[in-house]
């Protein structure tokens, strides 16, 4: 059985919103602001061995355009083994627009998005990532659909922008699974939902 894993770059206050600054988010950029060289270097040896280890790729539309336009850059700053595995993970793109996808080896899932992911983590037998695709997220949390979530927090503070649990109606509990600081100023958390 495969086991949802929304992987994420948050802030130390909880933003996920435009970490590289490309959206024009008024505080966006942050990833960088907040890095030292070392710092990226374990976030790309994490990434990578996170990638490799998994087996398949569930995305919101707009990040899976975002990271198809981007991986063979993205090879240079993360590695080149992360940009081959993102571009050889079979990937599952959920929207109800997309009708040709240009990114290798993707499937669109355009009906019930619950029903099937549901059906997507009885196929799928290993970690399927979700990587940006926040409103996905939230859907996947709502509906009980994700098993883990894994955050890279990083040593700044925005004050405003959106956080992965802005919308939640109801109390989320996760159980802390392990925190390890990656580098000087990065820390790695991995929790489960309960």
């Amino acid at each position: 059985m495969g086991k949802i894993v929304i992987t994420s770059n948050a802030t130390v206050d909880g933003v996920v919103q435009d970490p590289d600054g490309a959206e024009g988010f008024e505080h966006g950029g942050w990833f960088h602001k907040a890095a030292t060289p070392t710092d990226l270097a374990a976030w790309a040896a994490r990434e990578t061995q996170e990638a490799l280890a998994a087996e398949a790729l569930l995305l919101g539309r707009r990040s899976s355009e975002w990271f198809e336009s981007r991986t063979p850059q993205f090879g240079a700053r993360v590695s080149q083994d992360w940009a081959e595995r993102m571009n050889s993970l079979p990937k599952y793109i959920v929207s109800s627009t997309l009708e040709q996808p240009r990114w290798h080896n993707t499937t669109v899932l355009t009906s019930d998005a619950a029903k099937e992911v549901s059906e997507l983590k009885q196929r799928i037998d290993g970690e399927i990532l979700v990587y940006g695709s926040y409103q996905l997220a939230r859907t996947l949390i709502a509906q009980h659909l994700a098993d883990e979530l894994r955050l890279v927090v990083f040593p700044i503070a925005v004050g405003s922008g959106l956080r992965l649990f802005d919308q939640s109606s109801d109390n989320t509990p996760l159980h802390l699974v392990d925190t390890r600081q990656l580098s000087a100023g990065l820390v790695f958390h991995t929790y489960e939902f309960a």
